[in-house]
């Protein structure tokens, strides 16, 4: 009876079979389609809804820490009011999409107070910038939940305690400067897992203890400044292997003692050594004559012996030695320094070095420096 139905309409069975199914399909479309939209409406309300509750969230926290800061001109009291969106406010930057604050930048606003643990629920922010001002106080340890922060400026303040090991979450940072504070303390281990950090800069505070060997073995640096605290120990002797990108090495007035590491020619792309008033003992190496990216080279005060390696004479693009108070060191002056046409600054005196011809040459060289 059935085939017999299939041949009154003159369709084959196959055909039947698939207009049938056609028609489940329209049927189930539409069924679908109103499912879909019930479903889709409310859903846009919850997250518009979210949305705004989460930039509620945001400007919460920075009403927070506006409470707490006072300004010159109390720039932020009549610039962050509820009358206007969070993301129109002084120094506040969102995200296109989501509206979430994602950078707060307020330096140089001569900005006072203390850092409130509120900033740390704004959870889409990459980029924190409150360098020179004159905060105080400590870092409160809430700031270690920002895990989408990729930058952390804190320069030029007067923020004190310990530097927080905490800082080892944010691993996604690439540049932390906190330097010219009050920071006190050890430089905390935890710093090794962030391993993207490009710039660190720690100098300028009351720093002590021996540094981390582990810090020179983040291979994404190129700038690491721990200059002016009271630092100890002593540098890898493979230092340098483990930091390709490195362009400079700040280090200077500490207490840093032992070897220069023989290792310096791996760091190929150093631009800047800092090394002046230390403790360091033994010879300059000679391979510090393959880095010909070389710009700046401050090896004064310290207890380095032996000889200025002629290999000096091969960084064409030196504009400044500084070899100066080096008691030990011995032997003559390399004529091959003064064949560096980019040489602008020579510091070799107070040492032992001999041939007075060429202390002739210094003399005259500054002079011209002088009048040119």
């Amino acid at each position: 009876m059935l085939s017999g139905l299939f041949y009154q309409f003159n369709f084959p069975f196959p055909t039947f079979y698939f207009l049938a199914l056609f028609h489940l399909a329209i049927m189930n479309y539409n069924t679908c389609f109103h499912l879909l939209l019930a479903f889709f409406i409310p859903c846009s309300v919850l997250c518009l809804a979210m949305t705004a509750r989460n930039l509620n969230s945001d400007q919460f926290a920075l009403l927070e820490f506006k409470d707490r800061i006072a300004g010159p001109q109390n720039v932020l009291a009549n610039n962050w009011t509820a009358s206007t969106s969070v993301c129109n406010w002084i120094g506040v930057s969102c995200g296109i999409l989501h509206k979430r604050v994602t950078a707060l930048n307020l330096t140089s606003m001569n900005l006072r107070g203390t850092i409130p643990p509120h900033l740390g629920n704004l959870s889409f922010l990459l980029s924190l910038d409150l360098s020179r001002n004159n905060l105080y106080g400590q870092l409160p340890k809430e700031l270690g939940q920002l895990h989408r922060l990729r930058i952390l400026l804190l320069s030029y303040n007067r923020l004190n305690g310990e530097i927080p090991s905490w800082l080892g979450n944010l691993q996604r940072v690439r540049r932390l400067k906190m330097k010219n504070n009050n920071f006190t303390g050890t430089i905390p281990e935890t710093l090794v897992n962030i391993s993207n950090l490009e710039i660190l800069y720690l100098g300028f505070n009351q720093l002590s203890g021996q540094v981390p060997s582990s810090i020179f073995k983040i291979s994404s640096f190129k700038i690491i400044d721990l200059s002016s605290n009271s630092l100890s120990g002593t540098l890898p002797n493979d230092m340098c292997q483990h930091l390709p990108k490195l362009e400079g090495l700040y280090l200077s007035w500490n207490e840093l003692s032992g070897n220069i590491p023989s290792s310096m020619d791996k760091c190929s792309n150093l631009k800047y050594l800092f090394l002046f008033c230390n403790q360091f003992m033994g010879i300059i190496p000679k391979n510090i004559g393959n880095l010909i990216r070389f710009q700046e080279l401050y090896l004064g005060f310290n207890n380095l012996e032996g000889q200025i390696p002629k290999e000096i004479g091969n960084l064409l693009d030196l504009e400044l030695v500084n070899i100066k108070a080096i008691k030990g060191l011995t032997g003559q002056i390399p004529t091959s320094i003064f064949n560096i046409s980019a040489l602008r600054t020579i510091g070799l005196h107070n040492n032992s070095l001999s041939d007075p011809s060429i202390d002739g040459i210094i003399l005259v060289l500054a002079f011209c420096l002088l009048i040119s």
